[in-house]
């Protein structure tokens, strides 16, 4: 019985501790937290590019693609002008700079949208070669 009352104690001193201390939760939004709007925007395009591999890949016909294709769009558009208006035209330009230029290098699979990191070959999402379209235009 004594050692469950110990066990006890000590459990409520670990819950209560951050109490103790005086610590608090920060009320403000960290530099690299995302806005609701760019968690928003981020779903809806994730949402999409997998709409479009189940439509590449046999398992939505050609209506439900349709339908899903037009909800979600219509869902990413309504998080980009939301960030818009929250000023994060600034933050959308640059992801798409840091995109187009992933895109010239290379890192950006040209088969479903995925960032890889520098000196991939392979696209680390779908498992694409990545540069093989540039590598065949060149020849």
């Amino acid at each position: 019985m004594a050692g469950a009352l110990i066990l006890m104690g000590v459990v409520v001193m670990f819950i209560l501790q951050p109490l103790i201390r005086g610590e608090q939760a920060p009320l403000d939004r960290e530099d690299d937290e995302p806005t609701e709007a760019e968690s928003a925007r981020r779903v809806a395009l994730l949402a999409l590019r997998d709409v479009e591999y189940d439509y590449l890949t046999g398992k939505l016909d050609d209506q439900d693609y349709r339908a899903m294709k037009r909800q979600l769009s219509a869902e990413a558009l309504a998080a980009m002008t939301a960030m818009e208006e929250d000023g994060g035209r600034e933050a959308l330009e640059a992801e798409i700079a840091t995109m187009r230029q992933g895109l010239r290098v290379g890192l950006v699979c040209e088969s479903c949208g995925a960032r890889n990191p520098q000196g991939s070959r392979f696209c680390g999402a779908c498992g694409s070669a990545l540069g093989e379209r540039r590598a065949a235009e060149s020849v």
